[in-house]
C-alpha cells in the first residue's frame, strides 16, 4: 500500500483513510490544515488510482494498514478517520486490533449489507465502464456525487484509472461489508457522522454501530449528503477533529 504524509514525523499521527473511488485528495485540504500540529498519513486504498496492488477486501486493506502502524507507528496512533469505503476499513482495524488508536472518526460508514445493490453492480460496471474515461460521462457522475467544482480534475483523473476489477472488487465489498461483534473490545473514543440526505442504510448503521459500540458521540450533518463533510466542508472537519482532541 502507498501513502502521503504531512507534517513531523514526531507529531502525533492522525490516519485519513478516503472513500471508494476517491484518492488522497479526499483529504489534502484536512491535511494542508492539519500537518502543522499533527503527523498526517493517507493511505492510497487498493485497487484506487495511485495503488500498488489490485483490491481484495475489506479486512486484508484493514490489515496492511495495521502491519504499517505496528511497523513503523509503534503499534497505535493517535487518530483514524474514515469516509463511505475508508470508514468501513477503519471499523474493521478497530475489530482487528482493539488498541489501534485513541479516538476514531467515522463518516457515512455502510455496516449493514445490501443484497440487492450488491447484486446489481457486476452488471452495472460492465455497461458503464466504457464510458467512464468520457468527459461528459465524468461530469455527470460527478454532479451526482454532489463534489465541489475544484475537485473535478482529480476525479476525472483517478476515476479512470481505476480497472474494471478493481472497482467492481470494492464496490461488492463494500455493499456486502458487516460490523463484527469484536467492535466491542475496541479502545478508541469513537465518533460517528453522517448526511440528513443519506440513504437508510448508512443511517441505520450509524445507530448500529452506536449501540453495539458505545460510541462517545453520533452527529447527523443537517443538509448534509454522502461525502459532503469531509469533502465539501474541510472546515468544519478540522473543528471536529480538534475539538474531539480537545483542542478547541
Amino acid at each position: 500500500m502507498k501513502y502521503k504524509e504531512y507534517g513531523s514525523a514526531n507529531a502525533r499521527t492522525i490516519i485519513l483513510l478516503h472513500g471508494g473511488g476517491l484518492s488522497w485528495w479526499n483529504y489534502r485540504e484536512e491535511a494542508e490544515m492539519l500537518k502543522n500540529e499533527y503527523h498526517i498519513i493517507v493511505p492510497i486504498l487498493d485497487g484506487h488510482a495511485g495503488s500498488d496492488k489490485h483490491f481484495s477486501t475489506i479486512e486484508s486493506n484493514a490489515r496492511d494498514i495495521i502491519s504499517f502502524i505496528n511497523e513503523y507507528l509503534n503499534g497505535s496512533v493517535f487518530m483514524l478517520c474514515g469516509l463511505s469505503l475508508g470508514g468501513q476499513v477503519l471499523v474493521e482495524m478497530l475489530s482487528q486490533q482493539a488498541d489501534i488508536c485513541q479516538y476514531a472518526v467515522i463518516e457515512s460508514a455502510a455496516l449493514i449489507p445490501s443484497k440487492i445493490t450488491n447484486s446489481l453492480i457486476s452488471p452495472a460496471i460492465h455497461l458503464s465502464y466504457p464510458l467512464i474515461k468520457q468527459r461528459w460521462f465524468a461530469k455527470m457522475q460527478f454532479r451526482q456525487l454532489r463534489l465541489k467544482a475544484e475537485l473535478f480534475d482529480d476525479y476525472y483523473r483517478d476515476t479512470a484509472a481505476i480497472q474494471k476489477n478493481d472497482m467492481i472488487a470494492f464496490l461488492k465489498a463494500s455493499t456486502s461489508y458487516r460490523l463484527k461483534d469484536s467492535i466491542k473490545k475496541r479502545h478508541a473514543d469513537m465518533h460517528i457522522y453522517f448526511g440528513e440526505k443519506e440513504n437508510r442504510i448508512i443511517k441505520r448503521s450509524a445507530a448500529m454501530l452506536r449501540e453495539t459500540a458505545d460510541v462517545s458521540s453520533l452527529t447527523q450533518l443537517p443538509g448534509m449528503f454522502h461525502g459532503d463533510f469531509s469533502i465539501n466542508h474541510p472546515l468544519d472537519y478540522v473543528d471536529a477533529i480538534n475539538n474531539i482532541a480537545g483542542i478547541i
